[in-house]
């Protein structure tokens, strides 16, 4: 069962000095890479603000680091803390939460696959880490997300 609901979504992978985020297209077939926000530079809000308007965002996808035994450590009330702020800044907005843990591992061993080096990386894994945030996310919500199971070749008439 499908429990999406509308497109785009934004992903928001929150690092205490670079937020990544990543965005499905407006039919919600792919999550792409957006752009990544640097914490220090401050207006974070209205930077989110502004792609939200351009993007015609519809909902909200954040990163929660879990810890290895489920629960929540200072990092996620730290994520929190800052998703109070999204909720209360964009209220018309329906605002997720998905466990993040690994997804920086997991986007660091793809840009590997590709040929970058960790220096290569750098400037770019903070939003491939919102990309494996929002397909996980949309990967709960529609099993059939990304499973090319699903989409086996067409019969030929």
């Amino acid at each position: 069962m499908n429990d999406i609901g509308e497109h785009p979504i934004l992903a928001i992978d929150h690092g205490r000095a670079r937020i990544g985020l990543a965005v499905t297209d407006p039919l919600g077939m792919m999550a792409h890479p957006l752009t990544t926000l640097h914490v220090k530079e401050g207006k974070v809000l209205e930077q989110l603000t502004e792609i939200i308007e351009h993007k015609k965002i519809k909902q909200i996808v954040i990163g929660i680091p879990l810890l290895a035994d489920g629960t929540e450590g200072s990092s996620a009330k730290y994520i929190k803390k800052f998703a109070k702020q999204v909720a209360h800044h964009f209220p018309a907005l329906p605002l997720h939460f998905v466990d993040e843990s690994y997804t920086t591992v997991m986007a660091s061993e793809k840009l590997y696959e590709t040929g970058k080096n960790a220096k290569q990386q750098k400037k770019i894994i903070d939003k491939a880490a919102a990309v494996e945030i929002l397909n996980q996310w949309l990967q709960l919500k529609d099993p059939t997300f990304n499973d090319p199971e699903f989409y086996d070749e067409p019969d030929l008439i």
